[in-house]
């Protein structure tokens, strides 16, 4: 397959056909990588399970898988959990063209929500423990409207894991800071460069700098 556009015969009723299995609070999305990072999402059924719609960018799972950091890719029920609190159980299927390159990707996001608070209550009766989802594979994954909300968030978790103020930071942190970005997948969304510069207050050229440094590309310099 080489393109997701072309192809939407074939996903449009299989998502439909999910989404119909398993009901109102089952989110069902289609990626098209080809339309650029920002835009990604060219198909969505409940969109309200995430507060998602056609238009709105990839999430950092899909960064990581095409920045080649996420190897593996594809992901199949696993946990994770909105802004809002509900608990989602979710699938996530990159598609690859015949170079195997990823193009796209077909995501499936249950609401569960309902189903554990039941599963509490039932439990409480009974006098059996709680039984959560902690139990299986914990993953970090925003579901966000816009591509500025992912840089915020994903520059919130750079500072918490390097743990230092800007103004305090050595090379070595901002060298640090830009690697975290970097296997984030930051630098493939259009004009994050601009934002991680103000963040670090760097000029473009160290950015390109550190970054070759980074990657073996370019000898080490000082700032």
């Amino acid at each position: 397959m080489e393109s997701i556009k072309e192809n939407l015969s074939f996903f449009i009723p299989m998502m439909e056909g999910i989404a119909n299995q398993f009901g109102e609070n089952c989110e069902v999305v289609l990626h098209d990588h080809s339309q650029g990072l920002e835009s990604s999402i060219i198909a969505i059924i409940n969109g309200h399970v995430t507060g998602r719609q056609v238009g709105d960018p990839s999430s950092n799972l899909g960064l990581e898988v095409l920045r080649g950091t996420d190897v593996n890719g594809d992901r199949h029920n696993y946990f994770t959990q909105t802004r809002e609190g509900k608990t989602l159980r979710s699938t996530s299927i990159y598609i690859r063209n015949s170079n195997e390159q990823v193009i796209g990707a077909l995501c499936i996001n249950l609401d569960i929500s309902d189903i554990l608070q039941a599963e509490k209550t039932l439990n409480k009766m009974a006098g059996r423990p709680d039984t959560t989802p902690a139990h299986h594979e914990a993953v970090n994954e925003v579901f966000v409207k816009d591509v500025n909300e992912l840089l915020d968030y994903l520059i919130a978790e750079c500072m918490s894991l390097i743990n230092v103020a800007v103004i305090n930071m050595t090379r070595q942190d901002k060298l640090n800071a830009i690697k975290f970005f970097d296997d984030k997948g930051v630098f493939l969304i259009k004009k994050s460069g601009e934002k991680i510069c103000e963040f670090l207050n760097i000029s473009k050229y160290t950015l390109y700098a550190y970054l070759g440094e980074i990657r073996g590309e370019n000898p080490v310099i000082d700032e």
